[in-house]
């Protein structure tokens, strides 16, 4: 299968940096995979998982918030967070949604809501992927 150059970074510096084969993330406008000589892209990253192939494996990892381009030079990923499941602590991911879900349950506002239900969608991304390794 056909490669490209990809590259993932967060504010932490760069998480990943190769060729792969297949990269799946998700956006805001739903699940987008990106194999070789892809149309230019851009898009908004939302919080969910990732899949990269690089060398017929599959790693996956699970993504919050920034945006993926595609370019002829190559794929650039630049996340808020971005964790492979081998580095998620599945028992604190565990701990933050129940965290999460008693805060949804005590929320007196829209704001405390909102913060809420986006800590729960992240804890959840976190469990969905680490369960998967």
């Amino acid at each position: 299968m056909r490669q490209f150059s990809l590259e993932i970074v967060t504010p932490d510096g760069v998480m990943w940096q190769g060729d792969a084969e297949s990269l799946l993330v998700r956006t805001h406008d739903g699940d987008v995979e990106i194999l070789a000589g892809h149309a230019d892209y851009l898009a908004s990253v939302a919080t969910g998982r990732a899949r990269i192939i690089t060398g017929g494996t599959e790693r996956f990892a699970s993504t919050q918030g920034g945006f993926l381009s595609v370019t002829r030079e190559g794929v650039k990923l630049v996340a808020i967070t971005f964790e492979f499941a081998e580095n998620i602590d599945l028992e604190r991911a565990k701990r933050a949604r129940e965290r999460a879900e008693e805060a949804i349950s005590r929320a007196k506002n829209d704001r405390d809501i909102v913060l809420a239900k986006a800590k729960l969608k992240r804890a959840i991304s976190r469990i969905n992927v680490a369960e998967m390794k």
